[in-house]
């Protein structure tokens, strides 16, 4: 297994601990993120957030709105610059839904993520 797919099985194992101080020790300083969800939550960003006091604060809240958020991995995919995660989104009271992640990859920290529903 390659460097950036562990770098995906840790992503996960903190999503899924919600320790977000492990999360953020694999993002770059200046890490963007891009999300539908966060068009809807935070309709201000437009979807996109960089760095990462603004990583924090969005999955704190999430973390905090959703106590049983749970990611179900489906299939994770990488090359020599980035890992495509295909996974379920699960959380009580809310439909399952499929999530398709990118995390690109830069010197062993994740420098941008872009999320994709169907």
């Amino acid at each position: 297994m390659n460097d950036f797919k562990n770098i995906a099985l840790k992503w996960f194992e903190a999503f899924n601990e919600h320790d977000l101080e492990k999360l953020l020790s694999l993002y770059d300083e200046d890490a963007e993120h891009y999300s539908p969800k966060l068009k809807i939550h935070q309709p201000e960003t437009n979807g996109l957030i960089t760095g990462k006091s603004q990583l924090r604060n969005w999955w704190k809240d999430a973390f905090d709105r959703l106590p049983n958020l749970h990611y179900k991995i489906i299939k994770i995919m990488s090359d020599d610059q980035q890992v495509f995660m295909e996974y379920i989104r699960q959380t009580p009271g809310e439909i399952d839904l499929r999530v398709g992640e990118v995390l690109v990859i830069k010197a062993g920290k994740i420098i941008a993520s872009r999320v994709y529903h169907s």
